[in-house]
């Protein structure tokens, strides 16, 4: 094999590319990877990682105002955003050059550089020393995504800010406009509203977290105004106009447009696929909205181009993009690899509360034509979230009445990113209601309380 001639050539090295290109080193694949930023991708460097690294640490200075509550004291609560926002860059940093380790351990070619596919097989990197040509049989694109911009609102760094300018904020706002209420702008909402930020988030369709079952958004609300945040359903912005230090939106909600005056803006109203100037047009792959069309097994309908994560199909979360990347590496090397099933992947906003989620939402079971029963239990009725002073958050799962079948679970409160996983383990292992009845849960955990609510849902829930 030519020394510029590869087995797979996998462009981005975020959680879909590095990882793709480790399951394919260790499946005796000659691997290159190009990446034209940061090794780790986004979601190492300026999303999953250093978000959670910054809402820890709102989470803590919210603890140490309870601090009285758990008999503790603390005076003089105070935070350094600088030094907050640096614990989180040198996060981000650690990981970062642990994903360049693992490039080196693995006998992964690294070429630092822009990419561009001239033809079927061959990648083009432009590099600081000129341009390279590399070619392989297969090709895996993992370039990601970034902050889709709306006309007119468009972010400038000083005033309107992405999730980018957010993570460094060059000062702490005072009055906060979130433009968006899925993930990304939820987590930003609760780390500044936290902090003291007075925080208003608009969201255009009919509740926050749109994605998540009803039930949970309309507590996550409700939580939200507690903590004293506004929040704006069925409401657009309409413009900014920016002056010297402020921003005036106009918001229409209702019909109405009302001007509401902020000194600073956070635009997160979805992402948009890093898909164009590569060629991909000229070699025939169908794009749709900026995303890279693709079968159950990422393939493009190109022969040998793979596309995952971001780039590709939704749901668009980094756990989703490694499982991929491990599936079609799987695939090259030959083997035969059970698709990735949209459905079972759990999504998980790290906001106050935790918001966790698999599967159906109960509206989402009706409407594909399932009976269900439903199972609900509240924390207040747990003896762990009691004693950790968190008795605010539910739990609840949907069924398939007829066969049992867990279709969906749904949580709010404390931990519940971390819960998530037994109902995902659960679903991947073709659980039923009964199963899951038979399981003894440790007591006292959080976890308990998955079981209750399973108990719930067949009318046989013991501590409600």
């Amino acid at each position: 094999m030519a020394s510029n001639t590869y087995d797979m050539i996998v462009i981005g090295a975020g959680p879909g590319g590095y990882v793709a290109a480790i399951r394919g080193a260790q499946l005796g694949l000659k691997v290159a990877i190009v990446e034209r930023e940061h090794m780790g991708g986004i979601c190492l460097n300026w999303g999953c990682i250093p978000t959670k690294a910054l809402l820890r640490s709102s989470e803590v200075f919210h603890l140490m105002h309870r601090a009285k509550e758990f008999g503790l004291k603390a005076e003089g609560i105070g935070y350094d955003l600088d030094a907050v926002v640096k614990r989180s860059r040198n996060v981000a940093k650690q990981l970062s050059s642990g994903v360049a380790h693992l490039m080196k351990k693995n006998k992964i070619t690294v070429v630092m550089g822009e990419a561009t596919l001239p033809a079927k097989g061959r990648v083009s990197v432009k590099t600081d020393k000129g341009t390279e040509e590399l070619s392989a049989k297969s090709i895996v694109l993992a370039t990601g995504a970034r902050a889709r911009q709306l006309p007119g609102l468009e972010a400038d760094g000083d005033l309107v800010w992405t999730y980018k300018h957010a993570l460094m904020p060059p000062r702490m706002p005072k009055k906060l406009l979130v433009i968006g209420s899925g993930a990304i702008g939820i987590e930003f909402a609760s780390f500044y509203n936290t902090l003291g930020a007075q925080t208003t988030v608009v969201e255009v369709l009919d509740r926050i977290l749109p994605v998540e079952d009803a039930e949970i958004s309309a507590f996550a609300k409700k939580a939200f105004v507690k903590q004293g945040m506004t929040i704006m359903e069925k409401a657009m912005v309409k413009q900014l106009d920016r002056a010297k230090g402020k921003v005036t939106a106009h918001i229409e909600t209702g019909g109405k447009v009302e001007k509401h005056e902020f000194d600073t803006v956070i635009s997160a109203v979805g992402i948009v696929a890093n898909t164009e100037g590569l060629g991909l047009e000229a070699l025939g792959a169908k794009i749709d909205r900026s995303f890279v069309v693709t079968d159950d097994y990422c393939r493009s309908g190109v022969e040998g181009l793979y596309v995952i994560g971001d780039a590709t199909n939704g749901p668009w979360l980094a756990h989703k993009a490694s499982h991929e990347g491990v599936m079609v590496a799987e695939h090259i090397a030959g083997g035969h690899p059970h698709p990735v099933k949209p459905e079972s992947i759990a999504g998980c906003t790290y906001c106050h509360p935790q918001i966790a989620s698999v599967g159906l939402t109960e509206a989402k079971a009706k409407e594909a034509g399932h009976k269900v029963k439903v199972g609900r239990f509240p924390f207040i009725g747990n003896g762990k979230a009691i004693a950790l002073g968190e008795p605010e958050g539910m739990i609840k799962t949907v069924f398939d009445a007829a066969t049992g079948e867990l279709l969906g679970a749904h949580m709010v409160g404390a931990e519940v990113t971390e819960l998530i996983q037994g109902y995902v383990v659960g679903r991947q292992l073709e659980t039923t209601e009964e199963d899951l009845m038979n399981t003894v849960f440790p007591h006292p955990t959080l976890s308990e309380m998955m079981h209750e609510s399973v108990l719930d849902a067949y009318g046989r829930v013991i501590h409600m």
